[in-house]
């Protein structure tokens, strides 16, 4: 839902329990695991972060019955619109006249 490319996942409880981790195999034991399982309930706040993509998400979990059928979550609130890799500065500059002082060639006829 939040088009994060590698993830890890913590409770932001000042102790660290990470839920989902980028590293291959580390937290695959909690893939069929319940938030419960956790003491994640009403008011649990998560962070997730994505490294490659320089992007954190602050997640706070409310408890809701009022969700539609088959409907397992809703994210509510502000999401973004396109996440990506960041675009790379250019390393060129465009030169026309050898200097990048905007200086321009001259015109005159003599």
């Amino acid at each position: 839902k939040f088009a994060m490319v590698a993830p890890d996942v913590q409770i932001d409880d000042g102790k660290g329990t990470i839920l989902i981790s980028s590293e291959e195999g580390e937290t695959e034991a909690n893939n069929h695991r319940k938030l419960s399982d956790f003491g994640i309930r009403n008011g649990t706040r998560l962070q997730a972060d994505d490294f490659l993509q320089d992007y954190t998400l602050l997640i706070n979990v409310l408890h809701s019955e009022d969700l539609e059928k088959d409907v397992e979550f809703e994210v509510v609130g502000d999401t973004p619109e396109k996440v990506g890799p960041k675009p790379s500065e250019p390393t060129t500059k465009n030169i026309t006249n050898g200097s990048d002082d905007g200086a321009q060639p001259s015109t005159s006829t003599g």
